[in-house]
């Protein structure tokens, strides 16, 4: 597989002077950035994304949230879409089957693949592996193609800062006594 190595998917910046891109093969999705996840390789038609599995991406039995693996999963998928088409225009996912085959703990790997498609849509499958290489989750998807949205950049929102973690406490002995993962900070709070 071409491509880049063990790069985060969406580095992020240092200053409100650094736009975010929000096209390419380096575009900034702020989800992807909060999860902490890392794209490992992509290229050909193909995409491996990871993520190691922290106490606030579990679910009340203790495994990886559902909606963490279906993001990893759309993740790999749409990157793989995108490679096909070497990150000339973007994708917006129309249609994904998910199906969980067991709990998931640990360093999650999905790994995406373009099997069909044309002009307008791109068909993809993926799976989540643990680092035993078992099988946690499956999915298929569709993507439709479509042209960038004109941006180039991401510019900040007003009101709310670059870094996708400022203003977030993550405090495991308040999250553990509250129950909750990282909140805003009172001077964040927003209505």
């Amino acid at each position: 597989m071409n491509g880049t190595m063990n790069k985060p998917i969406n580095p992020t910046p240092t200053t409100s002077a650094n736009p975010l891109p929000s096209t390419g093969p380096d575009r900034h999705i702020p989800f992807m950035a909060y999860l902490g996840a890392q794209r490992e390789s992509v290229g050909d038609g193909q995409a491996v994304i990871v993520l190691d599995l922290r106490p606030e991406l579990l679910n009340n039995h203790g495994g990886g949230h559902g909606g963490v693996m279906m993001t990893l999963l759309d993740s790999a998928m749409a990157n793989a879409a995108l490679s096909k088409i070497h990150f000339n225009r973007e994708v917006v996912t129309i249609d994904m089957h998910i199906a969980f085959m067991r709990p998931s703990s640990g360093r999650l790997v999905a790994k995406g693949r373009a099997t069909g498609g044309g002009k307008s849509v791109c068909f993809c499958e993926a799976e989540i592996v643990d680092a035993s290489g078992q099988v946690m989750a499956k999915a298929m998807g569709t993507f439709r193609y479509r042209q960038p949205h004109g941006a180039g950049d991401l510019a900040p929102v007003a009101g709310l800062p670059l870094d996708p973690n400022a203003g977030l406490t993550a405090d495991p002995a308040a999250a553990a006594v509250t129950g909750q993962g990282a909140q805003p900070a009172a001077s964040e709070t927003r209505s």
